[in-house]
Parts: structure tokens; C-alpha cells; sequence
């Protein structure tokens, strides 16, 4: 079962472990808007989940690649604190302004941002603690 499953009927990305990999899912359109393909990372990469309360704000928002209308939609590539700042992957759409931090090491992002309804559930269904 996907961990995050859709959105007002559209289907949204899917944050979950496979094998020793973490990955995350993105839907066609999600591929489409953010002209990248789904992530995979090692789990051994990954060095913190958290939840964001506040996903749409938590994105860089100097767009590498992808698309981004601030405070609204944030789908793909993003640096953070200008061009020196770390590379996020965010999947945040309108309707999801609670998410999922995935903070990395080691890997070509240096985190992902994935907007969810029940980001607890999301956190606790990969294992990495929650409620």
C-alpha cells in the first residue's frame, strides 16, 4: 500500500522502502511537471525523517528543475539558501500542506520534501518511529 496515495483523486508520489532502498514514486503528471524521473537512495543514506507541518514553506524555492508556484505547488529539483545551499527533491501539492522531511547523506539530494495528509502515518508505515 502506497504511503502517500492521492490527492483529491489524483494520484500523488509514494514514499516506501524497498529492499535497502528507499523510494520515492512519482506519479506521471509528477514525472511530467518535475522533468525527472521516480528516486531511489540507500537506505543507509538516509539520516533523518521527520515530520513538516508546514511542507509548502519548508521547499528552497530556487528552482532547479521542476515546477513551483511559492506557497501553492513545489514539484521537483529546488536549492535552498541560494546557490551555495543544499539540493532538495519536494513533491508538495496544493492540497497537501503537511509532510515528510527525508534528510540524506551521500546522496545526489541532500533531502526530499513530500507533502501528505497523515505524514505521522507515513513516518511510522517506513519505520523510522512516529506515534
Amino acid at each position: 500500500m502506497p504511503a502517500v496515495q492521492r490527492d483529491w483523486g489524483i494520484v500523488v508520489a509514494d514514499l516506501r522502502k524497498e529492499g535497502t532502498d528507499l523510494v520515492l514514486d512519482l506519479s506521471l503528471m509528477e514525472k511530467v511537471l518535475a522533468k525527472h524521473g521516480s528516486l531511489r537512495v540507500a537506505l543507509s543514506s538516509v539520516v533523518g525523517v521527520e515530520v513538516v507541518d508546514d511542507a509548502k514553506h519548508a521547499i528552497g524555492w530556487m528552482t532547479l528543475m521542476g515546477a513551483a508556484w511559492p506557497g501553492s505547488l513545489g514539484i521537483g529539483a529546488f536549492r535552498s539558501h541560494g546557490s551555495r545551499g543544499f539540493r532538495q527533491f519536494a513533491v508538495v501539492h496544493r492540497n497537501t500542506p503537511r509532510g515528510v522531511r527525508v534528510r540524506l547523506q551521500g546522496a545526489t539530494f541532500d533531502e526530499f520534501i513530500v507533502g501528505c495528509h497523515n505524514p505521522e502515518a507515513v513516518v511510522a508505515g517506513l519505520g523510522f518511529g512516529g506515534p
